[in-house]
């Protein structure tokens, strides 16, 4: 059974910074896309970038610059960095996953739509106080 568990979230002042982790567990196929999104109370859930098996990423418009994915496939782990925080960064972030057979690979959508996953983690808080 596929599980992704998030960490690294908290409370932090405006224009700092924090990375998030995500760890991976129970999936059988090594070919996937993994994001991350975040969501605020009333509204949908929001793509923050995505990432590849084969190490490709891309972002929507509206994150790029403060924003970094990354992943360490070793380490079944996926990351985000976060910088130059702002106080509307705060949300429940999320990290998701879509497993599919190599066979049946097409590569990710180059902008994260949340019901494009089947596997999510129970989020991480992020708070950034102004």
């Amino acid at each position: 059974q596929v599980q992704l568990l998030e960490s690294g979230g908290g409370s932090v002042q405006a224009g700092g910074s924090l990375n998030l982790t995500c760890k991976a567990s129970g999936y059988r196929y090594g070919t996937y896309c993994m994001a991350w999104f975040r969501q605020v109370p009333g509204k949908e859930r929001e793509g923050i970038a995505v990432i590849a098996s084969d190490g490709s990423s891309s972002y929507p418009d509206s994150m790029k610059g403060r924003f970094t994915i990354s992943q360490d496939s070793a380490k079944n782990t996926l990351y985000l960095q976060m910088n130059s925080l702002k106080a509307e960064d705060t949300a429940i972030y999320y990290c998701a996953a879509d497993f599919v057979p190599a066979n049946l690979w097409v590569g990710c959508p180059a902008v994260p739509v949340q019901y494009e996953y089947n596997f999510w983690g129970p989020g991480t808080q992020v708070t950034v106080s102004s």
